[in-house]
């Protein structure tokens, strides 16, 4: 009897192990860490992200703060953007571009340019609200809360000049609970708010994959900073992902291309390629130093890129 327990027993240890996937694991016992993405060049890009605003009627400037904190959380852990922590202040928040009718967002390219900004995201949460519906009758009342946010998120392109995102996206949350009639409104304002906090922030994490998608597909570009004797200094390093041994290209900045009979800036041409530097050493929290690898002279603004 004990035998054939033994055997049963045996048995099905060797069945969950062929029908459950082996994990290899190190010498610590840890899993490995999952791949990268293939198309990620390991240069993080810069992200001006500016302040949401809200147009829903409700918790006007709680879903402002909530919807922009949530992307700024998103994209940084994603692990290929650097969020400029300065953007607000130097950019303002995206209600100016909203009313400017995107003539702000032209005159930021420059600006934007400057900072070393790759992207300029911006959005705005459009509705928020919660509907309930509850019983007609009894001290305790079984309510369901159905809470919906419809949130804009817009990505600008600061190379090219030019809008390359624009989605509406919606969250949604459902809760059902039982509450008591005469229950302190406090407590009822706080359960409310919760609900359209997390329905927005549903709707802002639709947007992060296809907001890698988009930038995975563009170059990474930095800038020239300073020049000392033969050293360049640039204004991307070790944080941006900049690695010691790195050879990048030195490019001109491209022209802005208007429509001849609006006048409305159209992009940016790509500047032309002027030569070669090799990464030798960092400085400060985010720069690097190069030097003259092959080509012309290198001046204060010429932009760079990996090679």
């Amino acid at each position: 009897m004990v035998k054939k327990l033994f055997l049963c027993l045996i048995s099905l240890q060797m069945f969950a192990s062929c029908s459950s996937p082996v994990v290899q694991r190190d010498m610590q016992g840890k899993r490995p860490r999952a791949e990268e993405r293939k198309y990620f060049s390991g240069v993080k890009k810069k992200i001006a992200l500016l302040p949401f605003f809200n147009e829903s009627p409700f918790e006007s400037e709680d879903l402002e703060v909530n919807a922009t904190e949530e992307l700024r959380m998103e994209l940084s852990r994603s692990g290929e953007f650097i969020v400029d922590p300065s953007s607000a202040k130097l950019f303002g928040p995206s209600k100016e571009i909203y009313v400017g009718g995107g003539m702000k967002l032209v005159q930021m390219t420059r600006q934007a340019k400057i900072a070393g900004i790759n992207f300029i995201v911006f959005g705005r949460v459009i509705d928020a609200r919660v509907r309930e519906k509850s019983d007609e009758i009894g001290i305790v009342r079984q309510t369901k809360s159905y809470t919906e946010a419809k949130v804009e998120v817009r990505v600008f392109d600061v190379n090219a000049g030019k809008e390359i995102y624009t989605e509406t996206l919606n969250g949604y949350a459902d809760d059902s609970t039982y509450r008591f009639f005469a229950a302190d409104r406090e407590d009822y304002l706080t359960y409310r708010r919760d609900l359209l906090r997390y329905a927005v922030r549903v709707s802002v994490r639709k947007s992060i994959p296809k907001i890698i998608e988009l930038a995975s597909k563009l170059d990474w570009v930095g800038r020239v900073a300073k020049i000392i004797g033969t050293k360049v200094y640039l204004n991307a390093g070790r944080e941006s992902g900049i690695n010691i041994g790195d050879i990048l290209k030195i490019i001109t900045e491209g022209t802005e291309i208007y429509d001849p009979e609006t006048g409305a800036l159209i992009g940016m041409s790509k500047g032309d390629m002027k030569g070669t530097i090799e990464i030798v050493d960092y400085f400060g929290t985010d720069g690097s130093i190069a030097i003259l690898h092959s080509g012309g002279q290198v001046l204060e603004g010429d932009f760079v890129q990996l090679y």
